[in-house]
């Protein structure tokens, strides 16, 4: 068991997938000052009631992934740009507070999903082609604006990276986090990109507004 500080957050954070945050309330400044200061993590957890600035702190969801500092960018009063990246995930067994406001967690690690990978390549086969579609899409429909760096080959760095990508709700990638396999993993990641790749498919062939005033006209 392991006393970690905790950023309860609107957002899920998968192992090996960065985060970056801007750090602007006093307490969450000492929190990451203070993870500086020891070199050690500090624990991202979806916020399952309440919000994620202002008190009184958030009700987080157990299951969370601890976040390694990168990089930092300090700004006026105090205020701090951060780049992580995810490292194991955890369970929380009993909620605390810090002094300075913050949320403390004594957690236990979970288990890596580690399954062997020969098991995993039928999964791997089903996921990737989705995972390259949907990005096409998202492209096809403007909505995504930069690159991406090319797919994983290793299975479990493929689907930590489609449920980085993937423009779900908030819950459905928690429910990725929290599964208890590999397979578990991946089988619940190619039915969430299956559904959003029939919902994209709807957006694209939806008739623009300006298409429908052309056959008003016509």
């Amino acid at each position: 068991m392991l006393e970690l500080p905790l950023f309860p957050l609107n957002t899920v954070l998968f192992p090996g997938m960065p985060l970056n945050l801007h750090i602007f309330e006093p307490r969450y400044q000492h929190m990451v000052n203070a993870c500086l200061q020891t070199r050690k993590p500090f624990g991202v957890v979806l916020i399952q009631q309440g919000q994620e600035a202002g008190a009184p702190l958030a009700d987080p969801c157990r299951i969370g992934t601890t976040a390694r500092i990168l990089r930092v960018e300090r700004l006026p009063d105090g205020r701090l740009n951060i780049l992580t990246v995810g490292e194991e995930r955890f369970n929380i067994l009993s909620l605390g507070e810090h002094p300075d406001g913050y949320l403390l967690g004594d957690v236990e690690f979970l288990p890596s999903l580690d399954d062997d990978p020969a098991s995993l390549q039928p999964a791997h086969e089903a996921l990737r082609p989705k995972v390259q579609q949907y990005l096409q899409m998202l492209a096809q429909a403007e909505i995504l604006q930069s690159e991406v760096s090319p797919l994983p080959l290793e299975p479990m760095e493929l689907a930590y990276m489609a449920a980085f990508l993937v423009q779900s709700e908030a819950h459905e990638k928690q429910a990725l986090l929290e599964c208890e396999s590999a397979g578990e993993f991946m089988g619940k990641a190619l039915l969430l990109y299956r559904k959003e790749i029939t919902v994209l498919n709807m957006l694209l062939a939806a008739p623009s507004p300006t298409e429908g005033l052309q056959g008003r006209l016509n």
